[in-house]
């Protein structure tokens, strides 16, 4: 029988090698900071004692994210997908979550759908190393003392507070954060996790006329990332970030749908996702 429990430090190894069937290139730290970030929203499924599946999600007040589902491939297709989706909105409502957003591979749309999501927009996935110069602005790097007023700044587009996940990112000395202001308020930021072998660039928010500035940022980002694997994801609608990725030698690799259950958030400014599993 198919039952669903938290995942706890015991399950890692699983999770990373179930994780790694679908080449997303995770490893344990990736699901220990999950699990820091919300210990009760990630989930092990279970047939009966054997482990089957896995999903994560993670709630910001009002707005709540889901990633990370998979299911052992000769376990698919018996409803565990479904029981993993089913138990995390389950958790995101109880936390008062009212909007829960994902990014859902092509094939997978009718399936959430089935749920009860909603599509909302089309994502492109670039990846690749950056093989060209753009020219750097200069912009403010975000010290602790800006992160209030950058989570600040981040709600009003995403309408969740996300500082619990943005401000770890902000003090990591490795990872680039920069924004950007005019007349001293912010008009737009940019963060890019700095990991062993890529780096992951998002979040970035900018206000929606704000396109010079959104430029700015990323082209600084791609500028200081010469010769890395990068990783970026986006709205295809977006033609002129998408220029600059292609002009910095970046390749589109796939596209995902965004989809949310609920009112959709995020759609009054200019947008990199933050990573797929966490919007």
């Amino acid at each position: 029988m198919l039952h669903v429990e938290n995942m706890l430090a015991a399950d890692f190894p699983f999770a990373v090698k179930l994780a790694n069937t679908m080449d997303w290139n995770m490893n344990q730290e990736d699901f220990k900071l999950n699990l820091k970030l919300e210990r009760e929203g990630c989930f092990v499924l279970f047939d009966r004692i054997d482990r089957a599946g896995i999903a994560t999600c993670i709630s910001f007040e009002r707005v709540g994210w889901f990633g990370n589902l998979v299911v052992d491939e000769d376990r698919r297709n018996q409803g565990g997908g479904t029981i993993l989706v089913q138990k995390a909105i389950s958790y995101l409502r109880h936390k008062g979550v009212e909007t829960i957003g994902l990014y859902a591979y092509q094939h997978l749309v009718r399936f959430y759908e089935n749920i009860g999501f909603k599509s909302n927009q089309e994502f492109s996935v670039f990846q690749g190393k950056t093989d060209s110069h753009c020219i750097k602005s200069k912009l403010e790097r975000i010290t602790e003392k800006d992160v209030p007023e950058v989570t600040g700044f981040d709600k009003e587009c995403f309408r969740g507070n996300r500082r619990k996940l943005l401000k770890p990112i902000c003090l990591n000395e490795n990872n680039q954060c920069y924004l950007a202001k005019h007349k001293g308020k912010i008009t737009g930021y940019i963060m890019a996790k700095n990991y062993d072998k890529m780096i992951e660039v998002g979040p970035l928010i900018c206000r929606r006329e704000s396109n010079d500035v959104a430029k700015s940022l990323l082209g600084t980002v791609l500028s200081n990332s010469m010769g890395r694997e990068v990783f970026v994801c986006l709205p295809t609608e977006n033609n002129p970030l998408i220029g600059l990725l292609a002009e910095m030698g970046l390749k589109e690799r796939f596209r995902v749908t965004r989809m949310f259950l609920g009112p959709a958030v995020a759609e009054s400014c200019t947008y990199i996702a933050e990573s797929l599993e966490r919007g």
